[in-house]
């Protein structure tokens, strides 16, 4: 069965810590930051904030800062303070910022989904490049998925480990178009050998 075009963001597979929090740091979001979603690599910008697809300085311009994996908020329209999966884009006083919680172990492995070209197994070991697509709104998950674009080009983001492969027959195990992967990261604050800003 072919592989569907459904993409999830960035889902932690391994890392350092244990689940279900492994290894997630606070960081901060401005309060007029567009919207951040779950399994989405963020940026740090230069005022030490963090910030995604419009915001930030996007794919292939900056070393990432980790992957968004929630965030806290005193919510102006509840009038209390909110855990979210996501970052909305708003709900939140010109005052405030935003906690947010990211994953940066240079350790850490993601399953994502390939574009619609694929990658395969000879993109093992090489680095892969990364796009938004667009969140999900009513779950909080992130569109993102990596280009099947694989290069030895040292500061893309992330390193091809392995193609899904087990159970047969799963989502995602197909070759070719929207196979899944598992990556690592390449290009990250905690691993790049180059300053952030």
């Amino acid at each position: 069965m072919a592989n569907m075009n459904a993409p999830f963001g960035f889902m932690q597979r391994s890392g350092t810590g244990s689940s279900p929090t492994y290894e997630q740091v606070h960081g901060l979001i401005d309060y007029n930051t567009a919207a951040i979603f779950f399994g989405d690599p963020v940026f740090r910008l230069a005022d030490g904030t963090l910030a995604g697809a419009t915001t930030g300085p996007g794919p292939g311009t900056g070393v990432i800062a980790g992957i968004f994996v929630g965030c806290t908020y005193l919510s102006v329209a509840a009038a209390k303070r909110v855990w979210s999966r996501y970052w909305p884009g708003s709900d939140v006083a010109s005052t405030n910022q935003v906690d947010a919680y990211i994953i940066n172990d240079p350790n850490a492995q993601f399953l994502v989904q390939a574009d619609g070209t694929g990658i395969t197994a000879a993109n093992v070991g090489l680095n892969v490049q990364f796009a938004y697509g667009a969140g999900n709104t009513f779950n909080g998950v992130s569109g993102a998925y990596v280009t099947a674009s694989a290069a030895v080009t040292a500061t893309l983001p992330f390193r091809v480990v392995s193609l899904l492969s087990a159970p047969p027959g799963a989502p995602g195990t197909a070759t070719g178009a929207y196979n899944q992967v598992v990556v690592a990261f390449n290009n990250v604050e905690t691993k790049s050998l180059t300053a952030q800003n």
